[in-house]
């Protein structure tokens, strides 16, 4: 059965200090008068920035968004611990910072760029036996977390301020799943004086920036058609194949298009309407077009 996918899509946000991304979501689930919504890529409550949120079917497009690589800007401030990495948390340590020269703060940070392996915070959204590790360490539990492999393709020091504490602001390029928090709490930790975030902003998802975003009560949809171009390629079929597809069956994968990506979408040649996300399959030896979502027929 076909659907009706004009009320289907993304939602740029510039998420306000202050609220939970799952706020978020909430109000738009009363502006957009739908309980299907979500978000790709949690942003605590004192960061700000570009929060993506899908609306019906767009729901299906997250996963692409949460993969996609990000940017943020932010403030570190050396000379201080806190339990949560970041301004929220209570202070655990105080040092004198300003032995430090500028060489050895920009040094520090350096050493951040690459591939690394970054133990996420403690505080993080991560799940320990179906408990997210934030819910044990406000409880007063101690949590371990495993290092993960991230990749931070680029970090600016964009100014370094001293006043009773040195406060650094830095721009970061980097992958799925890093932390700018454990960047805070390991060059802390390096330059053995702590660290913590004071500040935070998400400033693009892939090649959507924080300047496309609104304010939840001016929330616009980005219609689908629109919205797959920004997080993978597209091609069009034929309604002969849009017929293959509506009944799942493999379709040759298309001449020319790059079998590495993880994801293609796919628009009818007739309507424009985006039809499916598709994905490579190993079909008897032969890389095939599968199906990650279809969007014109009930899964």
């Amino acid at each position: 059965m076909t659907k009706k996918l004009n009320n289907s899509g993304l939602v740029y946000i510039d998420k306000p200090a202050g609220i939970t991304s799952h706020d978020v979501v909430a109000q738009l689930r009363r502006h957009f008068q739908t309980r299907r919504v979500g978000h790709g890529g949690t942003l605590d409550p004192m960061a700000t920035g570009l929060l993506i949120v899908g609306i019906e079917s767009g729901t299906k497009l997250l996963q692409f968004v949460t993969d996609a690589p990000k940017s943020y800007s932010a403030t570190v401030r050396l000379g201080q611990n806190t339990i949560t990495d970041d301004a929220e948390g209570e202070v655990v340590s105080t040092r004198d910072p300003h032995y430090l020269t500028d060489d050895e703060v920009a040094a520090a940070f350096a050493s951040q760029v690459g591939f690394i392996d970054q133990v996420p915070s403690s505080v993080s959204a991560i799940k320990i036996n179906g408990e997210r590790a934030y819910n044990k360490v406000r409880a007063g539990e101690s949590v371990e977390l495993a290092a993960r492999k991230i990749e931070i393709s680029q970090l600016t020091i964009e100014r370094i301020s001293r006043d009773k504490f040195i406060d650094v602001d830095i721009s970061v390029n980097c992958s799925k799943g890093t932390y700018i928090r454990a960047i805070a709490r390991d060059v802390g930790e390096q330059l053995k004086v702590g660290g913590h975030l004071t500040a935070l902003r998400r400033t693009s998802i892939g090649k959507v920036a924080v300047t496309e975003s609104r304010t939840i009560a001016d929330a616009e949809l980005v219609p689908l058609h629109s919205a797959v171009a920004r997080f993978m390629p597209v091609h069009e079929i034929s309604t002969d194949d849009l017929a293959s597809v509506k009944v799942g069956r493999f379709l040759p994968w298309p001449v020319g298009s790059d079998t590495s990506v993880p994801a293609l979408a796919l628009v009818s040649s007739e309507t424009s309407d985006v039809v499916a996300i598709g994905k490579p399959v190993d079909f008897r030896g032969e890389i095939m077009l599968g199906y990650h979502s279809v969007f014109l027929v009930e899964n």
